[in-house]
C-alpha cells in the first residue's frame, strides 16, 4: 500500500473512531494533536477521565495489537506529557488508550495501555 493511501486509511479509521468515542459518551478535544517528539491521534474526554487514545486499523485485531509496541506508546506519552497542560483539569485522571479498528467489526478500546 502506497503512503498516500495507508494516510487515507488512517484517517478514515480515526474517524470512525470517534464516533465510536463519542458514541460511548466521549467528547472529543483534538485529533492529530502534534507535539515535538511525538502525535496523538485522539484527545477525549469523559467526565473527570482525558484519555490521549492511538488508533491502529489493520486488517486483524493481531495486526493492530503488534502494531502497537513500546516505541509507539512511548512517543504518544511523550506528546501525551506534552499536552496535558493543554487539557488537564485539576482532579483529573489521565491515562492513554488504544483502539483497534478491524474491517466488519466493532472497534475495540483499550484503556489505560501505558503504564510506563
Amino acid at each position: 500500500m502506497n503512503r498516500e493511501a495507508a494516510e487515507r486509511r488512517g484517517r478514515g479509521a480515526e474517524t470512525l473512531a470517534c464516533w465510536y468515542l463519542r458514541l460511548k459518551g466521549w467528547r472529543i478535544l483534538a485529533r492529530r494533536a502534534r507535539v515535538a517528539g511525538g502525535e496523538v491521534d485522539i484527545v477525549a474526554r469523559r467526565g473527570r477521565t482525558l484519555a490521549f487514545v492511538e488508533v491502529k486499523a489493520r486488517a486483524t485485531e493481531d495486526a493492530a495489537a503488534f502494531a502497537l509496541d513500546e516505541w509507539r506508546l512511548r512517543r504518544v506519552a511523550v506528546a501525551a506529557e506534552r499536552l496535558a497542560p493543554r487539557y488537564l483539569r485539576a482532579g483529573d485522571d489521565l491515562r492513554i488508550d488504544a483502539l483497534f479498528v478491524v474491517p466488519k467489526r466493532w472497534p475495540r478500546h483499550l484503556p489505560n495501555v501505558w503504564q510506563g
